[in-house]
């Protein structure tokens, strides 16, 4: 091959790189947050306010979460079935993102009468997790059952079950802007792991 010819061959193979990598920087996800319209305009509504309270005693709420994506489920200490999967997955993500301060994790029991401040924490220092990192909270149940349909996940209390609780296992990842940008089901291993990958792009983005 001629030298003329390697030169242009060398500037179409750095041309298609810089494409691509373009386009990866412009990669972005989608605003998956319920809608409604204002004056004929589609209005994204965000995750409402919220106060819980953490494993470590202190006050959980959107301040919290200022400037900051994160990643929320529902599950309860005492499950059986999902949420063992559920916390191994969240765990994942735990600590992929453990050293990248933009990112935290909320975890909101659904049995709030079982589940104290004190059981929380113990749970999440057997996880051996940092209590600033990924917060544990339990609080008023109509406030967490009713939340819990803002972040696209569904919460009964079934009494004819032998766990009491019939719930989703979404794992929801929510913008600075209280927006939920994606989910997958956290007890598919594949698909947390292609949660990892959109929680990367949307830290790439702030």
């Amino acid at each position: 091959m001629s030298t003329l010819k390697k030169s242009a061959t060398l500037s179409l193979l750095l041309l298609a790189l810089a494409l691509l990598l373009s386009h990866c920087r412009e990669r972005s996800l989608p605003i998956l947050s319920k809608t409604h319209e204002e004056n004929g305009k589609l209005v994204y509504e965000q995750i409402p306010d919220f106060a819980f309270i953490g494993q470590d005693s202190s006050r959980v709420d959107n301040a919290t979460f200022a400037g900051k994506a994160y990643v929320a489920d529902f599950f309860f200490t005492s499950c059986p079935t999902i949420c063992p999967i559920m916390t191994h997955n969240m765990l994942r993500i735990y600590d992929h993102f453990k050293d990248n301060d933009k990112l935290l994790l909320l975890s909101h029991t659904i049995d709030p009468k079982r589940d104290s401040v004190a059981r929380l924490r113990q749970y999440a220092e057997n996880l051996g997790v940092r209590p600033d990192k990924w917060h544990f909270v339990t609080g008023n149940k109509d406030s967490l059952y009713e939340i819990a349909d803002d972040y696209f996940n569904i919460v009964i209390e079934d009494p004819t079950l032998p766990t009491g609780f019939d719930h989703s296992g979404r794992i929801v990842l929510v913008d600075p802007n209280r927006h939920i940008r994606a989910y997958c089901q956290g007890t598919d291993s594949l698909a947390v792991k292609a949660f990892i990958k959109d929680i990367e792009i949307l830290l790439d983005e702030f």
